[in-house]
């Protein structure tokens, strides 16, 4: 498929020849001292690698931006880039911490918008298998869009998108800089908030061109799609169009355009449109893996380590359990990643990972010193925190932030409104966040950016099932964990458009994030165990979150979860500490270490209603057979007549 920004470029010619004087233009090439009103502000064009100066030629030519600024990284540029956001409006000091600012963006640009994220490939089945019924049903494993769809939506959006802006070009490492785990992009974008929040998610700047030379990155355009002069007033002083937001991947080039939304997985390009939509197609190709997943390093009182890697959906206590605080004495966690995980077998076999961010993206309501004592302390400086409310003396609140108000301290709410505890309303919004630097987390492990990743030796799949769902389980086998991860269900969270408690299908925490066919995702999955001489993790499963008859959690969660971690750990070591039951091991009687945390109801923990799992079975059936279709692997159809016929026989 030839590069969008050449076609469209081909489409817009005409409208462009007023950008620059005739004379001066030249395709693939811009010489500076014969532009028209287009300065650079920052940095030097002829300096840069000639395929990143002939992308960012390309996204000028198309945007037509007024300045171009060429991202450094340095302290003094993210100095300068704060002040600029501060002047526009943009964001606020919180003077009660240190280098800490409020942004509130307009109400209706807050979260990933699921349903205007798209793949382009040529052939539909290249993104999505196609459902039973054909395209009379909706996919749920992601949106495809044709090539000619796609060309029209960016001829309807991208000429003249920046005019009167700023183009920032962000060069940025996703990993360490350097790291043969690691991958290179560039993003342009109109946004000064993203350059900000860039420089935080990524390691970002002259190093990371330095380290690129003429090697291959991945092409990110990204425009808030308010060019000046403004057509209608701004909300909250924060540029976007939402009516017309799309988030396309192009995994044929490497490329991702986004249009429209200045928040979140939207705009940070890095984030989940790099990280996991292009990088599990990219890890397809190359043999590797990239995944929704926190990486943590744990330590036994023994001191011997071990590093597990786990997913489950946003705001299913990702963050919570990376950055844990155990409270079994003698055990220590430390965290490498709180999102993202990229998975390389190295050449022992043994499965390497790193975390390919720089930062935090947290989802701030639920957070406190209760929950994650660590995440607090991180947040204390260096901070950009999004649609959080606002204290009067300078700080920071949320719902579950489980701190009294000072007397006299009122609080005023991510709509700019005035709020009292007890107005019905939250005070912030469920998907706001906090961005943050990782270097700041107080267990950040040492290895954390070890350009040749972390040994992982358990992989852990998981998400909010209040019924049914036993407290962990173990797979049998590579097989058979492939299937828990591809049976995943969960409530949906609030990190997207979803709304309500709803129980949705979300195989490996991944469905907003595959970057191609889910069938054959599933195939590379079952692949690893095919391969000579590799060392495969056992594969668990979690549910922290099931309740009681009268709605009442019945595991305490947080730091006592170190107790499943414990199991793990065992199990890993080979420790005969399992039964077995319909659906996987589960610990033996006495197995699990609950010294110290009074009255469990065990039997209700572990306990597999019949008819429970008989509908589970059902739905996973009716999901799997529908949605996958024929792109299903038959060891994924074996697995699931196994698990009917032991749940037949419970």
């Amino acid at each position: 498929m030839p590069s969008f920004y050449n076609r469209l470029l081909w489409q817009c010619k005409r409208s462009l020849k007023h950008f620059v004087r005739p004379q001066g233009l030249q395709y693939g090439r811009l010489q500076m001292r014969n532009l028209h009103a287009l300065q650079v502000l920052n940095g030097d064009l002829d300096h840069l690698p000639n395929h990143v100066r002939d992308f960012v030629v390309s996204g000028a030519r198309l945007c037509q931006p007024d300045n171009i600024h060429i991202c450094n990284g340095t302290k003094e540029e993210n100095d300068s880039i704060l002040s600029l956001l501060q002047k526009e409006g943009m964001i606020k000091p919180l003077p009660k911490y240190e280098n800490c600012w409020l942004a509130r963006t307009d109400p209706k640009d807050v979260a990933r918008v699921e349903s205007k994220t798209v793949i382009v490939t040529e052939k539909k089945r290249d993104t999505i298998p196609i459902p039973l019924g054909g395209d009379q049903v909706k996919s749920q494993l992601g949106n495809w869009m044709s090539k000619e769809t796609f060309d029209q939506a960016l001829s309807n959006s991208f000429p003249g998108c920046m005019k009167g802006r700023t183009m920032y070009v962000i060069p940025y490492s996703m990993g360490p800089v350097g790291s043969p785990l690691s991958k290179i992009g560039v993003q342009l974008t109109d946004s000064a908030y993203v350059v900000a929040s860039m420089r935080i998610m990524t390691r970002m700047g002259n190093a990371v061109l330095n380290a690129l030379g003429d090697g291959e990155f991945v092409k990110c355009l990204h425009s808030v799609g308010s060019p000046l002069p403004l057509k209608a007033n701004l909300i909250n002083n924060w540029p976007c169009n939402p009516e017309r937001t799309l988030i396309a991947h192009i995994p044929d080039r490497r490329e991702i355009v986004s249009f429209g939304s200045g928040y979140g997985g939207n705009s940070l390009l890095g984030k989940k449109c790099f990280a996991l939509r292009i990088a599990s197609r990219i890890a397809k190709d190359e043999g590797w893996l990239a995944e929704h997943m926190l990486i943590l390093g744990i330590t036994n009182p023994q001191g011997r380590k071990k590093y597990i890697a786990a997913a489950f959906p946003s705001a299913c206590g990702k963050t919570n359990l990376a950055m844990m605080n155990p409270t079994l004495p003698g055990w220590k966690v430390e965290c490498v990643g709180d999102d993202i995980a990229w998975m390389k077998f190295d050449s022992e076999g043994r499965l390497r990972a790193i975390n390919p961010e720089n930062g935090f993206f947290g989802v701030a309501p639920g957070t406190s010193m209760k929950t994650n004592p660590n995440a607090m302390k991180t947040v204390q400086k260096n901070t950009i925190f999004t649609n959080v409310a606002e204290t009067s003396d300078g700080g920071f609140y949320w719902e579950g932030i489980d701190e009294a108000l000072p007397p006299g301290v009122t609080v005023t709410s991510w709509l700019g409104k005035e709020w009292k505890p007890g107005d019905g309303v939250p005070c912030a919004h469920p998907n706001s966040r906090f961005c943050t630097p990782a270097s700041q987390c107080p267990i950040l492990d040492k290895d954390w950016e070890s350009p040749e990743g972390v040994p992982i030796e358990a992989v852990i799949f998981g998400g909010r099932r209040p019924q049914g769902v036993p407290l962990v389980y173990e797979s049998f086998n590579w097989s058979h964990g492939v299937f828990v991860g591809a049976a995943m269900r969960s409530e949906a969270t609030a990190a997207a458009e979803h709304k309500g408690k709803v129980i949705m299908h979300d195989p490996f925490a991944m469905r907003p994030f595959f970057g191609y066919n889910f069938g054959h995702y599933l195939a590379h999955w079952l692949s690893m165990e095919h391969r000579k001489d590799v060392k495969l993790p056992k594969i668990f499963h979690v549910n922290w979150f099931r309740k009681d008859e009268n709605g009442n959690f019945l595991w305490p969660g947080f730091g006592e979860n170190s107790r499943v971690l414990d199991w793990i750990f065992r199990r890993v070591d080979g420790e005969q500490s399992a039964k077995e039951t319909p659906i996987g091991y589960v610990p033996a009687d006495g197995a699990l270490n609950l010294k110290g945390l009074g009255q469990i109801n065990v039997d209700q923990l572990f306990s597999l209603p019949k008819p429970f799992w008989e509908q589970e079975a059902m739905d996973i059936r009716k999901y799997l057979t529908e949605q996958v279709n024929e792109d299903l692997p038959h060891e994924v159809i074996n697995e699931l007549k196994s698990l009917e016929k032991r749940v037949k026989k419970m």
